[in-house]
């Protein structure tokens, strides 16, 4: 046997170990995963790691398109809120959904790079960098890369259009008033998305009335249809009984 072909066999033992699968399915999804939009095209996707706003500033690994693929049972559930929200003249918007292991990986290197800090005045601005993993707003292993874990917020149907993000604008706290921060078209959550402090945990009560209200409201209707919030992050659900617990995935996303 080849020492090639050793080291291949033995890299291949180690991600099975981890329970990291690398699928080269060349635009065809694993086994029961589905592009969100095929289920339900009504629910909005806002797919920030596919552009240049986010935490770290520019695309990360592995979006190689701004697609929303959840495993069905994940897909299905959503589209049950969906249903539901739309009778009351709301819907919802995605702002990620799996997520494949090289951009868990992307991210892990940027934190490693101390220098490169051009998005903290929107999304960590209270927050030391370094501290990142410690305080739990990124791990070196996520939920969504098992693909039921998705970030998610609740719009108007009939509300304002989706704002265009400029690279190179001012940017405001992501905790900032809703009138001051970067407006997207979603109800006031009391902060923006991937605002990495304090006032994103859900039971928060710095943040306004109608804020709260409007975090309970999406933290109700997830969990009624099988999804378990996370406390840190107002728009982090995992969908309780997953049917991938186990592994992560990562293969690219792609259209």
């Amino acid at each position: 046997m080849s020492n090639n072909i050793k080291k291949l066999k033995s890299s291949l033992f180690t991600l099975a170990m981890l329970g990291i699968y690398n699928v080269g399915y060349a635009n065809k999804l694993p086994p029961n995963f589905v592009y969100l939009s095929d289920i339900d095209p009504t629910i909005q996707q806002d797919i920030r790691y596919a552009d240049q706003h986010n935490f770290i500033g520019r695309p990360v690994k592995g979006y190689g398109a701004p697609a929303c693929i959840l495993t069905k049972p994940a897909a299905q559930a959503l589209q049950q809120v969906q249903t539901v929200l739309r009778a009351k003249g709301l819907g919802l918007k995605v702002y990620d959904c799996y997520r494949p292991q090289m951009a868990v990986n992307d991210f892990i290197q940027w934190s490693q790079q101390p220098k490169l800090q051009q998005t903290k005045a929107e999304f960590y601005p209270r927050v030391n960098k370094a501290d990142l993993f410690k305080l739990g707003y990124v791990a070196q292993k996520s939920g969504h890369s098992r693909g039921s874990t998705m970030d998610l917020t609740i719009i108007p149907l009939h509300g304002e259009p989706q704002a265009a993000y400029h690279p190179g604008q001012k940017l405001v706290a992501c905790y900032a008033p809703l009138s001051q921060r970067f407006r997207d078209n979603s109800i006031d959550m009391g902060t923006g998305y991937d605002c990495l402090d304090k006032t994103a945990a859900f039971s928060d009560t710095s943040i306004n009335k109608t804020a709260q209200q409007n975090r309970s409201l999406l933290q109700q209707i997830m969990t009624k249809y099988g999804f378990v919030p996370y406390e840190k992050e107002w728009w982090h659900f995992t969908l309780r009984n997953e049917p991938y617990q186990n592994t992560y995935f990562n293969f690219l996303i792609a259209n």
